[in-house]
């Protein structure tokens, strides 16, 4: 971990601003893109950088604004990395988003999420909170071996219920699904079965495979000669070097994935989540816990 001065904090439209407080995670999970060399890490991606003037930096530009929008976070670094339990730069930056009236659309896949509940419940009272969770591989083993730094996905939908109880809605990100180990109907109906249990508002996917670019794809692959014999060999024959890996089960898995989603009233296309995500209405309601999804 190291901390840097940055010299900006969001990026993005006047109608939806993104931030990263870190670059780089701890998470570990073998497919992250963000290790792609692409993005111009010029340190060890697990060498967390801070951008220790983050919560500065957001409070002078949202001073600045006219208009209230939603701001963004979790898109590239995780922004409850172990780090964050010392550092709670996240938490102040929410703070700020609370004391500005603006809202928050928030990514992660750690429980460490339920410590700011109560002022995600402020921001959604006032403005408009949205949690969004990756969930990708229903079995604890597996999850294990995919994302091993970080809490499970029986935790993480334990964090969506909780979110729920709050009233504050949730968008779950259903990708990537990684050919020939977690594509199989058995698995995404174990985990859309769950977000219509605990009332998600829409779930994300992207065509149920994988992408792997330069940097991302070196460590992919290292990952599955460990975890997977054979594998890499596999997957070189059937793909190459190309970017998309869609699973030769997508179509099936879509099919599945369109009819609980549909059955159970959750949006279920990128535009309508992301939609949901980057709208924030000048009154906005707060949920009911009973209002149905």
């Amino acid at each position: 971990m190291h901390f840097v001065d940055a010299k900006g904090i969001l990026t993005g439209r006047n109608g939806f601003q993104g931030m990263n407080i870190y670059r780089g995670c701890s998470h570990g999970c073998i497919y992250c893109d963000s290790r792609s060399k692409c993005y111009h890490f010029t340190h060890p991606f697990e060498d967390i950088e801070v951008k220790q003037n983050a919560p500065e930096l957001l409070a002078a530009a949202l001073k600045s604004k006219r208009k209230k929008c939603m701001i963004g976070t979790g898109a590239m670094s995780d922004p409850y990395m172990h780090c964050e339990e010392e550092l709670k730069l996240t938490r102040r930056c929410l703070e700020i988003i609370r004391d500005h009236g603006f809202g928050i659309a928030i990514q992660t896949k750690s429980d460490r999420i339920l410590r700011d509940i109560d002022l995600l419940s402020e921001i959604n009272r006032n403005a408009k909170a949205v949690v969004q969770m990756t969930l990708t591989t229903y079995d604890d083993d597996l999850c294990r071996i995919l994302e091993p730094n970080v809490c499970n996905t029986k935790r993480r939908i334990e964090v969506l219920e909780e979110m729920q109880k709050r009233g504050i809605p949730t968008i779950v990100w259903l990708t990537p699904i990684l050919p020939f180990i977690n594509d199989t109907e058995e698995n995404i109906t174990s985990i859309l079965n769950e977000c219509v249990r605990v009332g998600v508002k829409g779930v994300i996917d992207f065509g149920m495979g994988l992408t792997l670019r330069e940097g991302d794809r070196e460590y992919y692959y290292a990952a599955l000669d460990k975890h997977f014999s054979g594998m890499k060999e596999r997957y070189i024959k059937r793909y190459g070097n190309a970017y998309e890996l869609p699973s030769p089960n997508a179509k099936e898995l879509t099919k599945v994935f369109q009819r609980i989603c549909k059955e159970n009233g959750i949006l279920s296309t990128p535009d309508a989540c992301f939609g949901f995500i980057t709208e924030m209405p000048d009154k906005y309601p707060q949920m009911s816990l009973f209002d149905e999804q």
